[in-house]
Formats: C-alpha cells, sequence, structure tokens
C-alpha cells in the first residue's frame, strides 16, 4: 500500500497540486494521468479515492483506518468503479453501464468514483458516450482517466479534462523500492537504472537473465582490462550467443557503459555514486591505471556502439571494433 507521503516522494508535483485542490476544495469533476508506464498513476488515482471517500481524512490525506478507506484497498467500494479494457478495447457497452451507474444516487454517500484504465483503448464509440458524461458533470461524481498514450485520445475528451503529467520515476525511488522488496542491493541499484518502472526494474532484478548477463558483461570488461589476448574469444562463445537479440545487446552496453562511468565516479571522488559496488576494490585498483581521458574516450566508444546498433550494423562486426577501442590505452 503507498500513502500519500510515499508517493509525493515518486510525484511531487502531482501531489502537491492534487493537495491544493483538497484544501481549498476545488478538485476537477474529471480527471487525465498521464505518463509513462510505472510512474504510479493507478496508485495516486486510488489514493485520491481514498481520500474522496475518507471519513477521517487528515486535511487532504486519507486516514487509511477507516471503513472507506479499507474497503477501497480491498477493491469492493460500492461508489467507486475501475473500467478496463475488455480484451484489446474499451467497449461502448462498458461506458454505457458507467452511466447506468452515473444515474443512481452514491450507495455510501452521494459521491461517486470512476477510473478508466488504459483510456485511450476505447473505442470511438465509447469515448463518444464517455463525452456525454464530462459534458454534463454531476457535482458529486468524479472520473480519472488514466493513459501511456496521450496523443491517442480524443480532443474533445482532452478539453474536459484537468490533465496532469507523471514524470519518470528518480532512479533513487526505484532503487529504495526495489531494496524494500529485498532485492540485493548491487542488482536494484543496476535494475534501478535501466528503466524508468519500478515494476519492470523489479521483473527484471529477480530475472536470471538479467544476473547472468551482469556476469557476461563484468567478465567481458575484466578481460579487456588483462589484455591476455582473450577478449575476442569471450566475444565470440559469451558474449555474442548470450546477448542475441537487439534489445538484449542495446542493454548490454548499458550495463557495460555503468562499468566505465563507475570508474570515472571513482576518479572524481564520488564513490558513493558506484553502481556496481562489489567490483569497488578492482574498480577502484583500475582508476589508477587509466587516465580519466582515456576513460571518457571508451564511455563515448560504448555510446556511438549503441547508436550505430540501431543503424542496423552487424552486431559482430560491432562488437569487435568496440573491444579494439576499449582495449586501448
Amino acid at each position: 500500500m503507498s500513502t500519500w507521503n510515499d508517493l509525493e516522494e515518486y510525484q511531487p508535483r502531482v501531489l502537491k497540486l492534487l493537495g491544493n485542490s483538497f484544501e481549498k476544495n476545488r478538485l476537477a469533476h474529471a480527471y487525465l494521468f498521464e505518463g509513462k508506464k510505472g510512474t504510479g498513476k493507478k496508485e495516486v488515482s486510488l489514493l485520491l479515492a481514498r481520500s474522496y471517500f475518507c471519513e477521517k481524512p487528515d486535511g487532504h490525506k486519507p486516514c487509511e483506518t477507516c471503513r472507506n478507506c479499507k474497503r477501497i484497498h480491498s477493491g469492493n467500494h460500492p461508489d467507486l468503479h475501475l473500467v478496463e479494457p475488455d480484451g484489446l478495447s474499451i467497449k461502448k457497452w462498458q461506458i454505457q453501464s458507467l452511466q447506468e451507474e452515473f444515474t443512481k444516487t452514491g450507495v455510501e454517500s452521494h459521491k461517486k468514483l470512476y477510473i478508466i484504465s488504459h483510456a485511450d483503448k476505447m473505442t470511438a464509440n465509447a469515448a463518444n458516450s464517455l463525452l456525454k458524461f464530462l459534458e454534463e458533470p454531476n457535482a458529486d461524481t468524479m472520473a480519472i482517466l488514466l493513459t501511456e498514450q496521450v496523443h491517442q485520445m480524443l480532443n474533445t475528451i482532452l478539453s474536459r479534462c484537468q490533465t496532469l503529467t507523471f514524470m519518470p520515476l528518480p532512479v533513487s525511488a526505484i532503487e529504495k523500492e526495489l531494496l524494500k522488496q529485498d532485492v540485493p542491493a548491487n542488482y536494484a541499484r543496476l535494475a534501478a537504472r535501466m528503466t524508468n518502472s519500478s515494476e519492470k526494474a523489479l521483473e527484471l532484478s529477480r530475472d536470471d537473465w538479467f544476473a547472468q548477463a551482469r556476469r557476461v558483461v563484468i567478465k567481458l570488461y575484466e578481460v579487456i582490462f588483462k589484455r591476455n589476448g582473450q577478449a575476442f574469444v569471450q566475444v565470440q562463445t559469451q558474449w555474442m550467443p548470450f546477448f542475441a537479440e537487439k534489445e538484449q545487446q542495446d542493454m548490454a552496453f548499458d550495463l557495460l557503459l555503468y562499468v566505465y562511468k563507475d570508474i570515472l565516479s571513482i576518479q572524481i571522488g564520488n564513490t558513493d555514486h558506484v553502481i556496481y559496488q562489489d567490483l569497488l576494490p578492482q574498480l577502484e585498483q583500475h582508476a589508477i591505471q587509466v587516465s580519466r581521458q582515456k576513460i571518457l574516450e571508451k564511455i563515448t566508444s560504448i555510446l556511438e556502439a549503441k547508436k550505430r546498433l540501431q543503424m542496423n550494423v552487424s552486431p559482430q562486426l560491432l562488437m569487435e571494433q568496440l573491444v579494439l577501442s576499449l582495449q586501448e590505452g
């Protein structure tokens, strides 16, 4: 369960705006929460619902313990309705059954609240049906529309909602969330930087593939640093078979990039920022042996390889060229 304070850490601007609207009794009748997956849109909509129905709110914050708060947590509050796509889209009948609910008085109070998840997936007929409700709002009814694809929404709907944009989560917030879920620190730190979604980061950190990918990347880095002539063998036998897909190769470049960024962090005295903390002694040793200029060149080489990967250059050739430039100096 995410409290107001938890979510304020992730989306300070959105929560401040909603808090002020509550305090001044100026809540909109319809909100559109837009932003990438995993940015907390649904959690904030349910939080807003708890504040809306709470029997003993502390200002704008729900008490989390009254009957209404508890029923929203368990998903069975009679005046809160959640609409999700039926298959690939939200159908007209789903919006019509909502409209039937609009005509009834709230079961517990006069209030009603509706959350429409993936609102961009409404069919044209469903969207037009929803417009009728948005054009004639009931004072005690609130709608919250959630979308990751705001550009696919009808302008007529957008113009009738107050749009709140959810920013990508700060890395520190994702990392904190992973640690709360008992993800080991070395995986939490890395997974938090691979995606803007705490959901995806958690999935990644629990995936055996990711743990193995980390090992393959570290192994190549160590071989490159030793310059014992084994780097090309490593690329051929380990790297290429393991990172077979373009998406996997792109992630592998990111994993490798963070190793060199860590060395740079050590060189400029930011040891706390090191992501591969379990490799710290080794990285500190390397930071002494290579100039800052060389490390910056290696970082540039990896970024260049990432860019060229999207231009359909042969991945094998790309890796061989990258290894050559990483072995220099």
